[in-house]
Order: C-alpha cells, then structure tokens, then sequence
C-alpha cells in the first residue's frame, strides 16, 4: 500500500471508529459499569468482531452477502434482535436496581464479556456494508490481497482499540458519580434504551447504503 493511500485509509478509520454505533454504546455501558480496565475484554471483542467483518468483506465474501436478499436479510435480523436482547436485558437490569450493567444478576465473566463484543460487531450489517463500499478505495491489484489486508487490520484495530478504550474511559470517570441505586437505574435504561435504538434501526438497512 502507497504511502499516501494509507495515509487516506488512516483518516477514514478514525472517521469510521469514531462515528457514533453499538460498539461505542457498548464500550461506554461496561466502562461505567465495570472501569476501564475491566471493558478491556469487552473491547477485546469488539476487535475481534471487526477483524472478522473486515477479512470477511476484503475476501469478498462480504459482497456476497450485500448481494444476496435472503443472506443480509439473515445477518440484519439476527444483528437487530441481538442487540435489542443486550438492551432489554441491561433495562430490565435497571428496573431491578442492581449494580451490574451486563446480561445478568452477577457480572459476566471474561469470556462473556468478549463474547458480547465479538457478536456486536459480528453480526453488524452496517459494518459488513460499509466494509465493501470502503475497502476496494484503497485496494490495487498490483499488490498481494493478503498484504493489503494485513496493512488494513493493523490500521484500523489499532485506531478502533485506541476510540473505543476512549469511549470506556471516559464513562468509567464518571463511575464516582454513579454509585446511588437510583442513579445506577438510570445509567443501565440510557444505556439499555440506546442498545435497543440501535438494534432497531439496522431493520431498516437496506442493501446497497454506503455509509455506516
């Protein structure tokens, strides 16, 4: 990958990490419920879901599922209903008052928590879309796909893993001013409600939008 061509990947995955999603949303909710340290592994997930969809859509396999009706349709709903399920479970958490902010009365574990931000990201069909629409940009043909991909992932994991422990971080200083049974109520229904927003807002992606 050309210098200058990199250089424009950069910036668009800062664009991209940035923006607003259910990866951000996520990272917050366990930054604040768990500290920054503990969402690691949450982010670790999150990392590990956007490997994923990026070897899926550089492989073009992504554009397979772009394609095909029935394929996205399957990947939209099952992404949809996840995400609605992690925000019922984190509002009905608040209406309960307990101090957790996950899935359930005790703290996941770490593999749990990886889990939940392996499948956020995963079964994102936005992030798949957005993937094929972005990464043909910048790839040529005179270059090894696998190299062109290895350059991409390290770009773009690396920028996301920087935003997202920014978005933890944040929220977890805020942790001191959260502590009242009441005000943990609230945190878990903002989040829990945003979680649902999300999930219910990829029913209506279409095939073929350019922008995540």
């Amino acid at each position: 990958m050309d210098w200058h061509t990199w250089m424009a990947f950069f910036a668009a995955s800062w664009v991209i990490a940035i923006s607003p999603g259910s990866g951000a949303v996520l990272s917050m909710s366990h930054g604040l419920s768990y500290g920054v340290r503990q969402a690691g592994a949450t982010i670790l997930g999150l990392e590990l879901g956007l490997l994923l969809i990026l070897v899926v859509a550089g492989a073009g396999v992504g554009s397979l599922l772009v394609a095909s009706e029935l394929a996205f349709s399957i990947v939209k709903v099952l992404g949809a209903c996840y995400l609605i399920y992690l925000g019922f479970m984190q509002w009905r958490a608040g209406a309960a008052g307990t101090l957790q902010g996950d899935l359930q009365a005790q703290p996941a574990s770490w593999r749990r928590r990886v889990l939940t931000g392996l499948l956020t990201n995963a079964t994102n069909p936005k992030g798949i879309i957005f993937m094929v629409a972005v990464l043909p940009q910048f790839m040529t043909d005179t270059r090894p796909l696998w190299s062109q991909l290895l350059v991409m992932a390290v770009t773009m994991l690396s920028v996301d893993l920087i935003v997202m422990n920014g978005y933890a971080a944040s929220a977890s200083a805020l942790r001191t001013l959260m502590r009242s049974g009441r005000a943990m109520r609230t945190q878990n229904r903002v989040f829990g409600g945003l979680l649902m927003l999300v999930g219910a807002g990829l029913f209506f992606v279409k095939r073929g939008t350019q922008h995540g």
